[in-house]
């Protein structure tokens, strides 16, 4: 992801058991560009080796304060000058009690006291730590843990989880460390622009099912992949997300306002309860556009005979919203078989949306990347094949700025 490519990150081993999930983190950054500091405490070797890390890594990994490959043995100073982050990953309870009480002894504890903040001796800039707690479930309800907790909340440091699950120790319950994948898509969030801060960002995704008896139906061939993006995009944009999604099967993104709806009816109604209070309007699910005018209550036998179905046009829910007296910033998509810029831009101006995004359906639908046009007054650009999740993220860039210029009346 391009908003993580090039950061440092110091990536912090504490002694769980959950520290194998540092391998896994450790991959994915610098699978996407980022470069990863490990330092570790002497714990953290008894359950993961430095070797392990300095191969994910592609760099020498420190766990003694007093290391001489730094200069005046100063690497609690030195690493964390120029970091992106600090993040602690497992965060055990005896770590975040030194944090939340300012104990430092050790290279990991006494780098995360020393990091630059912002204001603070002249330090231009502030370096975040994070951390993702790891422990058995009555060491997380505990309270002084709690207390600790608390008390680094206010102190500004961002805790990543825990969740509730399987431990190591047979129970069941809070303290499980979230999943490396977890922890790496907050970290990207975490890093990202707020450009929607403060924003209601209104969305639907995925396809509809319209009923024709109560075994089949009228659908179509959407994941919602492209909505969930998008969705999860302006999560990490600062905005506040509400959700309404067709049948799919897809985690929902946190913190998002999920509704969860079958048919055409059921997300028009959902969206009419939403709408007025969004700031941007984004239709990316692929509603069908017709419903079966009488639905059958008992399932229809086969027969020889010709079966007649009499479809009925569904509301349009994108161009309901885009009349409204003070409509949210509205946003379409066009997914088209064939003459995709003629075809999405007559529908722009047919609903009268500002931003209209077109793709070719028989290249996005059910993909995991995507290629998209953007259509707007200015003209037309596209977003070259990416990801699913960096199309929506430049996307969601896009829609910011083109949103902020229409309330400043600046391009």
């Amino acid at each position: 992801m391009a908003e993580i490519r090039q950061k440092r990150i110091v990536l912090g081993i504490t002694g769980g058991i959950a520290a194998y999930k540092a391998a896994e983190l450790t991959r994915l950054f610098v699978k996407d560009g980022a470069e990863v500091q490990v330092v570790m405490t002497e714990a953290a070797c008894g359950f993961i080796t430095p070797a392990t890390m300095q191969a994910l890594s592609g760099r020498p990994v420190f766990t003694d304060m007093w290391d001489s490959r730094i200069a005046d043995n100063m690497a609690h100073i030195e690493l964390s000058r120029g970091a992106d982050a600090i993040v602690v990953v497992p965060a055990t309870a005896d770590f975040l009690a030194k944090l939340a009480n300012g104990l430092a002894d050790d290279l990991l504890s006494t780098l995360c006291m020393a990091r630059p903040r912002a204001g603070l001796d002249g330090a231009a800039y502030d370096c975040p730590l994070l951390a993702a707690p790891a422990m058995n479930r009555q060491m997380w309800q505990n309270n002084a843990t709690q207390r600790n907790v608390k008390r680094l909340a206010a102190d500004g440091v961002t805790l990543l989880g825990p969740a509730s699950g399987d431990q190591a120790c047979g129970e069941i319950g809070m303290g499980r460390m979230l999943e490396a994948h977890q922890i790496y898509e907050a970290i990207v969030a975490f890093l990202q622009p707020k450009l929607l801060a403060g924003k209601h960002v209104l969305i639907t995704a995925g396809p509809t099912f319209e009923a024709i008896d109560p075994v089949r139906g009228i659908t179509n061939r959407s994941s919602g992949k492209m909505g969930y993006a998008i969705a999860r995009a302006a999560i990490d944009a600062g905005a506040q997300v509400t959700l309404v999604s067709g049948p799919v099967a897809l985690e929902a993104p946190a913190p998002a306002i999920v509704e969860r709806v079958e048919s055409a009816a059921q997300m028009f109604a959902a969206v009419k309860k939403h709408a007025k209070a969004a700031d941007i309007f984004i239709a990316v699910a692929a509603v069908a556009d017709y419903h079966v005018a009488q639905t059958s209550k008992q399932k229809i036998k086969r027969s020889d005979a010709d079966l007649n179905l009499t479809l009925v046009p569904n509301e349009d829910i994108l161009a309901w919203v885009a009349a409204l007296p003070k409509p949210p910033y509205c946003v379409g998509f066009a997914a088209e078989s064939e003459k995709l810029q003629e075809f999405a831009d007559a529908k722009r101006r047919r609903k009268k949306v500002p931003l209209m995004v077109a793709n070719l359906a028989q290249d996005a639908i059910g993909a995991d990347d995507n290629e998209i046009t953007l259509l707007d007054d200015s003209g037309t650009h596209t977003l070259p094949r990416a990801s699913k999740p960096e199309i929506a993220r430049q996307l969601v860039a896009h829609i910011a700025k083109l949103y902020k210029s229409r309330r400043t009346g600046k391009d």
